[in-house]
């Protein structure tokens, strides 16, 4: 790697529909900012994701998270609070991504600390858009937090 490129940042995905998460890494894909995408499919591994526990102990420290929430065994609400609780995850940036345009899943997510709340196109071209200005506005222009 050149040094003068800079290190990839690293999304983790977290959604139980393996359509939309091939829909989400293809429209990551053709971005011009160096990624690397970890997925997991429910918030309980996402936990365990990071806080490197049972298979994800060697599991990196992501830049940002895309979550869904609703999901099994723990739902996106349940991830929220938890990382936004957590003195070493709470930094993380947490886009919430979901099919969800209820004003108690909005106002939820924000009390809990969301960092942003996106409803999920139905469309294939306005869900790529949806994604690639996600990748645009965090990978391009914010300042994310450096990993430990």
């Amino acid at each position: 790697m050149d040094a003068a490129e800079p290190n990839p940042v690293r999304i983790l995905v977290v959604d139980d529909d393996p359509g939309d998460v091939l829909m989400i890494e293809e429209a990551l894909a053709d971005s011009e900012v160096p990624k690397a995408i970890d997925v997991v499919s429910d918030g309980q591994e996402a936990m365990e994701f990071l806080h490197q526990e049972g298979r994800h102990r060697a599991a990196p420290r992501p830049d940002m998270i895309l979550l869904d929430l609703n999901m099994p065994r723990m739902d996106g609400r349940q991830v929220l609070n938890q990382v936004k609780s957590d003195d070493n995850l709470r930094t993380i940036p947490i886009v919430v991504l979901t099919t969800s345009n209820a004003d108690t899943d909005i106002l939820g997510s924000y009390n809990l600390r969301a960092n942003a709340y996106v409803t999920k196109p139905i469309g294939l071209d306005d869900f790529n858009d949806v994604i690639r200005r996600i990748d645009e506005f965090f990978g391009q222009i914010v300042v994310l937090p450096r990993r430990p």
